[in-house]
């Protein structure tokens, strides 16, 4: 492992990351309706969900991803979290300005570390991920190899999910009423639902 390789492994993580997907909606959602620092469990629950399963896949290798028996029960588990999540998503109730707790709870780290789990594209790309750089790493050992990859892809994680929920955070400051920042919550929903669709229409 080089410079290198860590730079190809931190651009592949980049873009598994930092797009659109559940993780960053729900961030961005949360980000706009409790702000930054209540968010930050949600981020937590999310980066060591994302750094567990890479740890998982690379020790012991990508063929649990595609398992014929794990693989579909895991896309519908996930899907039907993910609509859940998405329905508490539309239906969370913006905090006021300067409220406690009693503005609301939102996600939890819990839930951020298992929507990690019964994310079937997450695994999927863990999978490809492991698999290719764990050939391009050279003789490192299968530990090394694990390490250096959970912590990688973890701190990835975890700034594009600063990014996106200062971005909830920021959007919710711009915009005029607690009926707009529900109106945000409601497309980071869509947004979620959305990329469910590539999901349910894959071929088994």
């Amino acid at each position: 492992m080089d410079l290198g390789w860590f730079a190809g492994l931190a651009g592949f993580a980049l873009a598994m990351a930092a797009t659109p997907g559940p993780n960053n909606a729900m961030v961005a959602a949360s980000g706009a309706s409790y702000g930054l620092a209540r968010t930050l469990p949600l981020m937590a629950g999310i980066v060591i969900g994302v750094a567990t399963i890479m740890l998982t896949v690379a020790a012991f290798g990508p063929s649990v991803a595609a398992d014929a028996w794990f693989g579909p029960m895991l896309k519908w588990v996930g899907i039907a979290y993910l609509l859940w999540l998405a329905w508490r998503i539309a239906r969370a109730e913006p905090a006021p300005r300067g409220a406690g707790p009693e503005g609301g709870a939102p996600p939890s780290f819990v839930q951020g570390a298992l929507l990690q789990f019964v994310n079937p594209k997450l695994w999927m790309m863990v999978g490809g991920a492991v698999a290719t750089y764990g050939q391009a790493a050279g003789g490192a050992g299968r530990t090394t190899l694990a390490l250096a990859l959970a912590a990688v892809v973890g701190a990835v994680t975890f700034v594009s999910t600063l990014a996106w929920t200062a971005f909830g955070a920021v959007a919710a400051r711009l915009l005029a009423s607690r009926r707009a920042v529900r109106a945000f919550n409601l497309a980071m929903a869509a947004l979620l639902v959305a990329s469910l669709i590539p999901i349910v229409l894959e071929t088994p």
